[in-house]
């Protein structure tokens, strides 16, 4: 593997860790001293520098601000039990970040800048590393900085990364909606992709179901509104009839790294899986014949995050109570115990520093 024998540091003067409550961590609250900050132009990358955590500067004219040429991925660092710390799967969080760049018309970020830059940017801010069950977050991140508002793809670019200490989320299992009316993501759109526009066209429907007592949506496809795609921002897992049962991954559906890591495992566990369409009217005549038994959205964020009840068209249906037993409680049990080390990472997922 090419690495960057040193990556330019300009350290922090005083650190913000103080001012950190790490028993008492919100989501998107505290973010890490420093950055990796990389720029693209002319045809080539140029050196990444770390530098302190700091506001940038655009013009109002930059592209990204007004064509979406912006694509992010979501990634954690763990604090293992023997006190070192495991980048979980870096190698296929920059593949899937390679293939989103090349579907908004983006250049590559070179694998030997993405993972070297990982390295040594989580290296210099080990210490805010947490605890489980916090974990540290980490937001690779890239837009078009070109100065100029014709519509074009961009020749200019900025790679940035920065990192979070974050809590465990939906430690409480959630409701979700059904939703029929508005979409996601449509065959041969970006819906594979972790892009901006992605997320900003969800929040309509999201906040609309919120409205209505939900915390999520369930999406459906856009031709027929009839099978199931995903669960908000997360891929969503289905126990039916002892078999979990998952929609395949496509042009319209994310390809999951804890979705991957989980269906692994499950195979492993001698789990029955099956990834195949979901539709609405299976999930109804499941509940009807007590065939249904999780539910539940898998992600980077949250790991796994339960279902207790879904609403179709109008009426609420309600899972069983989940336990230690629980499918997804075993998988996500079998999965933190790679990450931690207490498990011997047969896969080769993580990246320990």
């Amino acid at each position: 593997m090419e690495l960057l024998t040193e990556i330019p540091v300009r350290r922090v003067t005083y650190s913000r860790i103080q001012e950190v409550n790490f028993n008492r961590l919100e989501f998107g609250k505290y973010v890490s001293d420093h950055m990796l900050v990389c720029d693209y132009d002319h045809g080539s990358w140029h050196t990444p520098h770390i530098l302190p955590y700091s506001n940038l500067s655009l013009s109002p004219s930059t592209l990204a601000l007004h064509y979406g040429q912006t694509v992010f991925e979501g990634m954690k660092a763990f604090r293992m039990e023997d006190g070192r710390i495991n980048i979980f799967r870096a190698e296929r969080h920059h593949e899937r970040f390679v293939r989103s760049l090349d579907r908004m018309c983006m250049p590559a970020v070179p694998r030997h800048i993405f993972i070297e830059g990982l390295q040594q940017l989580v290296k210099l801010d080990k210490a805010w590393v947490p605890f489980q069950p916090a974990s540290l977050y980490i937001r690779p991140f890239m837009f078009a900085t070109e100065t100029t508002f014709g519509v074009k793809v961009s020749d200019e670019y900025r790679f940035i990364v920065f990192t979070a200490p974050v809590p465990a989320l939906f430690n409480e299992p959630i409701k979700v909606k059904v939703e029929t009316e508005y979409i996601r993501a449509a065959k041969g759109g970006t819906g594979f992709a972790k892009c901006g526009g992605n997320y900003g066209g969800s929040l309509y429907a999201t906040q609309k179901a919120k409205a209505e007592g939900y915390d999520q949506v369930l999406w459906t496809d856009a031709h027929q509104n009839k099978y199931i795609e995903e669960s908000g921002f997360m891929n969503v897992m289905f126990v039916l009839d002892d078999v979990l049962v998952t929609p395949p991954v496509s042009d319209s559906i994310l390809d999951g790294i804890t979705r991957d890591s989980l269906l692994t495992l499950a195979k492993e566990l001698d789990i029955k899986t099956e990834e195949r369409p979901v539709s609405i009217n299976e999930l109804q005549n499941a509940f009807e014949r007590g065939k249904i038994t999780e539910a539940f959205g898998t992600g980077t964020a949250a790991v796994v995050a339960p279902i207790k009840t879904i609403g179709i068209n109008g009426n609420d249906l309600h899972l069983p109570a989940y336990n230690a037993d629980s499918v997804m409680n075993k998988l996500k049990h079998e999965l933190e115990s790679i990450r931690l080390g207490v498990t011997d990472d047969r896969h080769g997922w993580n990246y320990v520093l």
